[in-house]
């Protein structure tokens, strides 16, 4: 019932965490355009009120005409829309699934022994720990080299040095699929503390002071711009972390962070790419396609990197001849199981509903078996049984032969 009900959870929270996480994204994407799009004013009148841009846009069979004050606008209006909710909302559904999926299961899901063999409650407060200190470095960078010259580009360069640090060390502490995840929960959370620690009371600060009759400090707007650009560049980094977990060809491989890193690299440099290309169009900036050809570059030279080896056919050489292989039987992949499988598919435990000691239940799920034990490798979690090389190309000649079970 537990495993039943744990499912449920992570599969609700999933399904809340995607809902929030593409209005996030969407808003955020929707003002980067924004931002890079709008021209100077054209009417006279909003000049005078201290206009820094206009746009004008088409959509859903009406006209906008979002208008941009910098500094502040003529006079506050009695509604304003304040855009937090979307991240304070994926931030906390993201935790909560986090949570549910690895810290609840730490030693199935989180720690793998072969990499660091350490207790649940110290792997557990460990990964905590790299949602703290990474913000806590990337802010600190933030605010020391921010506002100095090429601040922007020192930086990124120092962000880019601690995302490869915090990749490694992942990489080498938790088991692969988690570490990846454990990433992108990182760099997220650091989005969403821009948010709620920078660009959130930095606006209040802005309106207080206009309703106050004070001058407005510029630094305000200038840091929420820097936060809020720096987000967007986060952004497909942290969805290919999330997506991964699908995939375990990427974080299964022996130089695991490597791929991580160079796949979100690739990720931040296409957004490059779609960030200057409105400013191109309005003769602001060269053409961008360089920063989209450098990404789709890294990515097939990864797809390279990681292709897999070729198999060579089990047979067997008899009298000058080259025959293939026996047929596998239901003995052979019983025993398999038995040593690799059942403490976790049998009679005391079965997770995710999944029993594989009779030969009824495993014609039922040979497909699964094949693809999370043969395909995806996935199988068992982080190999905590040592099943072996030839143990899997055993499971998959007996799926190959039709799964027979007599």
């Amino acid at each position: 019932m537990e495993s039943y009900l744990l499912d449920w959870a992570n599969l609700l929270l999933r399904w809340v965490h995607v809902i929030t996480a593409i209005a996030w994204v969407g808003s955020s994407f929707y003002f980067v355009f924004l931002d890079s799009s709008l021209t100077p004013p054209q009417d006279e009148e909003l000049k005078r009120q201290g206009a820094t841009g206009e746009l004008w846009a088409v959509h859903g069979g009406g006209f906008y005409h979002p208008v941009k004050f910098a500094v502040k606008p003529p006079q506050l209006p009695p509604h304003l829309h304040w855009f937090f909710w979307e991240s304070y909302s994926t931030w906390i559904s993201g935790f909560a699934l986090f949570s549910v999926s690895y810290i609840w299961n730490a030693s199935a899901y989180l720690v793998d022994k072969s990499r660091m063999d350490w207790s649940p409650g110290a792997a557990v407060a460990v990964a905590l720990s790299f949602f703290v200190v990474f913000w806590m470095l990337y802010d600190a960078i933030c605010q020391i080299f921010g506002r100095r010259k090429n601040g922007d580009a020192i930086v990124g360069a120092l962000t880019l040095v601690l995302v490869c640090a915090a990749a490694w060390l992942a990489c080498h502490w938790f088991a692969g699929r988690a570490a990846f995840l454990l990433v992108g929960a990182m760099i997220a959370t650091s989005m969403s503390a821009n948010v709620f620690f920078w660009i959130i009371p930095g606006q209040k600060k802005v309106i207080a002071a206009i309703k106050a009759g004070q001058p407005v400090d510029p630094v305000h707007g200038w840091r929420g711009k820097q936060r809020s650009v720096h987000n967007t560049y986060f952004t497909l980094p942290v969805l290919f972390a999330m997506l991964s977990n699908h995939y375990s060809f990427t974080y299964t491989h022996p130089q695991n962070w490597l791929v991580l890193i160079a796949m979100m690299f690739a990720g931040a440099a296409i957004r490059q790419f779609f960030v200057l290309r409105h400013g191109w169009k309005l003769g602001r900036n060269r053409h961008p396609l360089p920063y989209a050809l450098v990404g789709v570059a890294v990515i097939a030279a990864t797809i390279f990197a990681l292709r897999p080896a070729p198999v060579a056919m089990v047979s067997i050489a008899e009298g000058g001849r080259t025959e293939p292989a026996a047929p596998v039987s239901y003995a052979e992949v019983q025993k398999v199981l038995e040593q690799r499988c059942y403490m976790c598919h049998g009679a005391a435990m079965q997770m995710k509903n999944v029993r594989l000691d009779s030969p009824e239940q495993l014609k039922a799920h040979a497909q699964g078996v094949y693809q999370q034990a043969v395909v995806t490798r996935t199988m068992p979690m982080n190999n905590a049984t040592g099943i072996t090389e030839a143990e899997r190309a055993l499971l998959g000649r007996w799926f190959q032969a039709g799964a027979p079970v007599q």
